[in-house]
């Protein structure tokens, strides 16, 4: 499947309704940051968000996500 990079928070979570998948969730991430771009966020506050403490994820995944999504910022037009 091919899935747009959402653009706006409601696009983000229509993303709910699909399977999970390697592609939906880099299409997340896509999206993330596209969103975090339009708000003119720097990398370094959206990587704040990310590491954020919450009750989903523990630190070490939250470090790994953070790292995931700097690599996507430097990559992503």
């Amino acid at each position: 499947m091919n899935y747009s990079i959402p653009t706006n928070p409601q696009e983000m979570i229509a993303l709910r309704q699909q399977p999970v998948s390697d592609e939906l969730v880099a299409t997340a991430i896509a999206g993330v940051i596209k969103i975090a771009r339009s708000r003119h966020q720097s990398l370094e506050e959206l990587k704040a968000e990310v590491l954020a403490d919450d009750s989903l994820l523990n630190w070490e995944q939250r470090l790994w996500l953070s790292e995931v999504v700097t690599q996507a910022w430097q990559c992503l037009p």
